[in-house]
């Protein structure tokens, strides 16, 4: 009887809190009503031509069952298709889905560029089943931001948030069209704020666990004041559905690209000419640096604004225009968004002392300098004391490498494998010196104690940065 009453107690006391909890949680239904009309369904036609000859999908079967496994799915057989007439497609037409958000009453709109950038036709459809051929303004693939026009007027626009404003922990919600399903609302939570994303230098992301799948891209992030705070974007699957990592481009990043685009169709951004990486703990120790802030200068470009301004592989920015760089990702924002011919105070960490650098900023070419990769060596050397096989360039390579002195890698072993260096790199420097010839380098490199850090510069294609590496007992 007792633990009858015992387990009634704690039934009710449960509910109670049930119930306290409920009355804590967010109501999206305004928002949704208030806000759904905001959101558009955008439909993506592109025409795809293939080689006379060319089967559209490799491997698919020549025959009359594949024609009925695309009638049983509700997909038409193309013009040419295997099973008509025997002859592959010339050229066919491929359809996507996305979203995107009304931004203006007159028709202007917000998506992402992985969109709508290879578009042949934009559908924009409306929340009433209106739909519109839209114009593409202008897109920017380095932030995923890309604006479309369509010919209304009197259109509910989204009212912008501030991004800055959000909280780790705070509700969102988003609306877009997942797998063509149009209006579809999920909500979540921040999850974090000024994320850096590989091969993304420019966009500060937001993280929710929205749940974000296919069709979601270009929509909108609202908060809780049914404001947009940001641009859905991509996602982290294994699957291709939502894992709950998801990623939003800041709306105040969006709209200044929008901006841009609007008044002259490209975007400018401030450039330096420079290679960067992130500065790890051994890197640091390395250089005899006490912490990981700022951004390690991988590589300076010749007759670059950093090159012309004084700045050197192995410095280590701090702050750059009077900003402080914590973390790499940060320089590229602060570069890309400072207007090009501006002189900026660069402060650097070199050999241990601090040095400010006035640097007139360029403005980012569309398509970065190629770097040749160098020819494959003819005789392997024996391998130095931390297992490189190294060749000094012949004139040719050095040429293709704006005159560089370096060494080849032939062949990379042990301690330098295991860090990541590799046949064809070319070691440019050590710690803060560059290489002159073979002899220098090894005799410079024997004066390392064992178990001692050191930072290879390596090229590697287009790209240099420094790898780390630690004085092994033996090879």
């Amino acid at each position: 009887m007792r633990s009858w009453i015992v387990a009634v107690t704690f039934g009710l006391i449960s509910a109670v809190n049930l119930n306290v909890y409920a009355k804590d949680l967010p109501d999206f239904t305004e928002l949704a009503e208030k806000h759904g009309a905001e959101v558009v369904n955008i439909s993506v036609t592109q025409n795809v031509h293939v080689d006379a000859g060319a089967m559209p999908f490799p491997g698919m079967p020549d025959d009359e069952q594949m024609q009925e496994f695309f009638k049983r799915f509700g997909i038409p057989s193309m013009p040419g298709a295997p099973g008509q007439n025997g002859a592959p497609p010339s050229e066919y037409k491929s359809q996507s889905l996305g979203s995107g958000f009304i931004i203006s009453s007159d028709g202007y709109i917000l998506t992402n560029a992985h969109v709508v950038s290879e578009a042949d036709e934009v559908i924009v459809k409306l929340f009433d089943k209106r739909e519109f051929k839209a114009k593409i303004i202008g897109v920017d693939k380095r932030t995923d931001v890309a604006l479309v026009k369509i010919e209304a007027t009197g259109l509910p626009k989204v009212t912008p948030g501030d991004p800055n404003k959000l909280k780790v922990g705070e509700w969102v919600a988003a609306i877009g069209s997942p797998f063509g399903l149009e209006n579809t609302m999920t909500a979540g939570i921040v999850s974090a704020k000024g994320r850096a994303l590989p091969q993304e230098n420019f966009v500060p992301f937001i993280q929710t666990d929205v749940a974000i799948n296919p069709g979601n891209s270009g929509g909108p992030l609202f908060n809780l004041n049914g404001e947009v705070v940001g641009i859905n974007s991509q996602i982290y699957s294994r699957s291709g559905g939502s894992m709950g990592l998801s990623f939003a481009i800041p709306i105040d990043v969006a709209i200044d690209i929008s901006n841009q685009l609007k008044a002259s169709g490209k975007i400018t951004r401030g450039w330096l000419g420079i290679a960067i990486q992130e500065l790890t703990k051994e890197l640091a120790e390395s250089f005899g640096m006490r912490n990981t802030s700022g951004a390690l200068v991988a590589g300076v470009e010749k007759n670059g604004p950093a090159d012309k301004g004084g700045l050197e592989a192995g410095d280590v920015i701090i702050k750059f225009d009077g900003k402080p760089i914590v973390a790499s990702a940060d320089l590229p924002r602060a570069v890309g968004s400072t207007k090009p011919g501006k002189i900026a105070a660069v402060e650097v960490l070199r050999k241990g002392s601090t040095k400010v650098l006035n640097i007139g900023v360029g403005e980012m070419p569309t398509e970065s300098a190629e770097v040749a990769q160098n020819s494959k060596p003819v005789a392997k050397p024996e391998a130095n004391r931390i297992g490189l096989m190294l060749k000094e360039l012949t004139p040719q390579q050095k040429k293709k490498l704006n005159g560089k002195n370096g060494l080849l890698v032939l062949d990379a072993q042990g301690a330098v494998a295991q860090a990541g260096v590799r046949r064809g790199d070319v070691i440019l420097g050590l710690n803060n010196t560059l290489v002159q010839n073979l002899e220098q380098f090894n005799k410079q490199l024997a004066g390392f104690a064992v178990g001692k850090t050191i930072a290879l510069l390596v090229q590697r294609g287009e790209n240099t940065l420094y790898v780390p590496v630690k004085i092994p007992t033996s090879k």
